[in-house]
């Protein structure tokens, strides 16, 4: 028979996290790394469902492969003897914002708050880039709390990414449009509203 798909050893609690050992599963660094994976499926999720053109498909496939880089970089302290076998560098960072200034120029309109949505494309993409703003969040809470062995520029790659796919969100809805947010519509007099 085969070796089974469990090995029980995370039964307590805690797992083995690269270079650092044995840590809590709900340790920081250990929680940062899962919301990468899991930013990491978003985007797959916006690649297989989203109906996207084939220069998306394979920016985003670009973004998988870095967010890989990413769990490389997060399992492996930077002030460790052993050298990582990927770092984010500021090279990835750049690359994201020229990506976000070439596709800036498919969407019509980027000012305003939207309600996400609109086509499929733009939904999956408005969610990708809700978990990617988790795993955002969850990477500085790890760079707060160890800062000697954190590398920050994960947190700043995060950053970019959850814009460029709120840019590509809104050039998917280009043809579309976006529903602008109206502030407390729902609760005001229909003549308000009318008016608006």
């Amino acid at each position: 028979m085969e070796d089974p798909y469990y090995t029980r050893e995370g039964d307590n609690g805690r797992t083995v996290f690269g270079e650092y050992g044995e840590l809590a599963k709900h340790d920081p660094r250990v929680v940062a790394y899962a919301e990468c994976d899991e930013a990491n499926a978003a985007v797959s999720v916006a690649i297989a469902l989203g109906g996207v053109s084939n220069e998306v498909s394979s920016t985003l496939i670009s973004v998988q492969n870095d967010l890989f880089d990413a769990l490389a970089d997060l399992k492996t302290p930077v002030n460790a003897e052993k050298e990582a076998s990927a770092r984010i560098v500021e090279g990835h960072i750049e690359r994201l914002e020229r990506a976000i200034d070439h596709f800036a120029q498919q969407a019509r309109d980027l000012s305003g708050m939207v309600l996400p949505g609109g086509t499929l494309s733009a939904a999956v993409l408005y969610q990708a880039r809700g978990v990617v703003r988790r795993a955002e969040r969850a990477v500085w809470k790890a760079v707060d709390e160890h800062p000697e062995s954190q590398n920050p520029l994960i947190g700043k790659y995060l950053n970019r990414l959850s814009a460029l796919l709120f840019v590509l969100a809104r050039a998917a809805n280009a043809e579309h449009g976006d529903i602008t947010w109206a502030p407390e519509a729902s609760v005001r007099p229909v003549e308000q509203q009318d008016e608006a």
